[in-house]
């Protein structure tokens, strides 16, 4: 395999084109798959198709679907966030807990030896109500103001370093005008956020639609750390099973990644607090609640594109697939920097999924439809470099969201790469990538279905085989009835050869069971210690035998 996938999950280049080396007798084009399958896409319609905007029913709130803002005014593309009387008195187990609510408290000293316990929204008010910060220092200082738990053991050398290496002049306008309006924004937050957020548990689907404006506010909190209990990284506190959503790791952490971070954060602050978009965003938690007998399917392979150039970010229309870490959004508020972490940073709303969304089980997705795009970006890991702001002209649907659909689905990370050969693994990420692909079990229903756009899933770090994992995708998706759009990352070899296999089985005429299978008889020979036969010669080697035997 190309050294292009040594050490990550899933290429994302930057926007100039990957060099592409000479190929004797290949085209330079990408490689597209006929499909003789009525009602399916063409290859050549791939990524056409995708640009009608999908019809959809009137916005209603519903007992798994929670809308944040009021849903009269949408038609005429008018947003007024909901007010919930008595917010600040909501503290329940199953919602996010908000800082301005009445039980989140701290003592504070009074006299010398006097402390009184207070609302913790109001020493965040007066920590953040400064008009000028006039050092990285004094941010630092504000937030230990209202998380004086933690206060001996935060330390923000990140922060400080980013902010001593920038040019004077940009260092004056993030402290003087753009982190005193992210600290005005984050204050908004009982006016714009008062509705009940919902946490999005295991094994419970529901939705959640909210304003652009709401998701900005709730990042902007999250920026200065003010959500309580959302600190502790003990097995067995609280949140746990959640991701970490307040900043305060990112801070800590001084290097040239944290610094990019910082640079593609700011960027999309900047946007938002000069000029907020006005559109919605919808999160849903999807589980598949029916177990797919893979053997007996007797449906097609659907229509390909494979193409190692390409990017999945720039699919418009498309369901673009995040190699995601089962607590969503990975290391992006670390040291990670690979292809999930680079598609929260420069599409940064995604960033708010890690308040809500406990940690994703093995028959469970999250579907993300309506962020906007921030940033353009070059290169990957240690290599990514933030490059400048990013104008998404995506058309928006009837529900004022950008017509840009994510869905986050995890991979196995194989310690023993032998492993992902065995039929459980199979079966599992089969499983999980049909619950990514699959509109039936969406809990907001949706008859659209535009191509996959995918590429090398659960590989690199994580140790999967891309021909397996190319061949896993392609086999949920034909059983979603999608196609797929596939990018390989810059490497040719394995462009050329997916598209290859994939023709092989179109021309035996191979259905998903049969080719399931296949992938036994392979584990088979796997697991017997002695087999080294590449899986696509294996196949091509063994069709006829397995044709006539079924």
């Amino acid at each position: 395999m190309s050294s292009h996938r040594t050490h990550s999950e899933g290429r994302m280049e930057g926007n100039a084109k990957l060099p592409q080396p000479a190929r004797t007798g290949a085209s330079d084009q990408p490689r597209c798959s006929e499909n003789s399958n009525p009602g399916v896409a063409r290859p050549e319609q791939l990524g056409k198709l995708a640009q009608l905007r999908p019809e959809l029913p009137p916005l209603q709130p519903a007992p798994n679907h929670t809308i944040c803002v009021e849903v009269l005014p949408i038609p005429s593309e008018i947003i007024i966030p909901f007010e919930f009387p008595g917010a600040a008195d909501v503290w329940m187990p199953d919602y996010v807990k908000m800082p301005f609510a009445n039980y989140s408290t701290q003592t504070k000293k009074t006299t010398f030896l006097h402390h009184d316990e207070v609302r913790r929204w109001e020493v965040i008010k007066e920590a953040l109500g400064k008009t000028v910060f006039k050092t990285t220092k004094d941010v630092e200082n504000a937030i230990k103001e209202y998380n004086q738990k933690y206060a001996h053991l935060w330390n923000f050398s990140g922060l400080h370093t980013h902010f001593e290496k920038l040019p004077p002049g940009e260092r004056w306008y993030l402290l003087t005008n753009l982190l005193p309006n992210m600290a005005k924004l984050a204050l908004r937050l009982p006016e714009l956020c008062s509705k009940p957020i919902p946490l999005l548990k295991e094994q419970r689907p529901h939705a959640i639609t909210m304003a652009q404006e709401q998701v900005a506010c709730l990042l902007a909190n999250a920026f200065f750390c003010t959500f309580p209990h959302r600190n502790s990284t003990r097995p067995k506190s609280q949140y746990s099973n959640f991701p970490e959503i307040n900043f305060n790791r990112l801070f800590a952490i001084a290097s040239q990644r944290t610094s990019e971070k910082l640079k593609t954060i700011f960027c999309y602050f900047s946007k938002v607090t000069d000029d907020m978009p006005k559109g919605l965003i919808t999160f849903q938690r999807c589980c598949l609640r029916h177990i797919i007998d893979w053997k007996r399917l007797q449906c097609r392979l659907t229509s390909l594109r494979v193409d190692s150039g390409g990017k999945i970010e720039e699919e418009a229309g498309m369901l673009q697939v995040d190699f995601a870490s089962s607590l969503v959004g990975g290391g992006v508020l670390s040291s990670g920097l690979v292809q999930e972490e680079i598609r929260f940073l420069i599409n940064t709303e995604l960033i708010v999924t890690r308040l809500f969304t406990e940690r994703l089980a093995k028959n469970e997705c999250l579907v993300i439809t309506g962020t906007q795009r921030y940033s353009d970006y070059k290169g990957y890991s240690d290599s990514y470099r933030w490059l400048r702001y990013h104008n998404d002209e995506t058309p928006r649907d009837s529900w004022l969201r950008r017509c840009t659909e994510i869905v986050a689905i995890d991979a196995i990370n194989f310690y023993n790469p032998t492993d992902q050969y065995k039929t459980s693994f199979l079966e599992r990420e089969l499983q999980k990538a049909y619950c990514g692909f699959s509109p039936e079990d969406r809990v907001i229903a949706i008859s659209h279905k535009p191509a996959v756009v995918t590429g090398n899933w659960g590989c690199g770090a994580f140790k999967g085989d891309a021909k397996l994992k190319a061949l896993i995708q392609m086999m949920a998706a034909a059983q979603a009835g999608r196609d797929v759009i596939y990018f390989t990352f810059g490497d040719t070899a394995l462009e050329e050869s997916i598209h290859e296999m994939h023709q092989f089985l179109r021309r035996k005429d191979f259905t998903v069971g049969q080719l399931y299978s296949m992938l036994e008889r392979y584990s088979k020979k796997v697991s017997g210690g002695s087999w080294s036969r590449d899986l696509y010669q294996f196949i091509q080697s063994n069709a006829d035998c397995l044709k006539g035997r079924i």
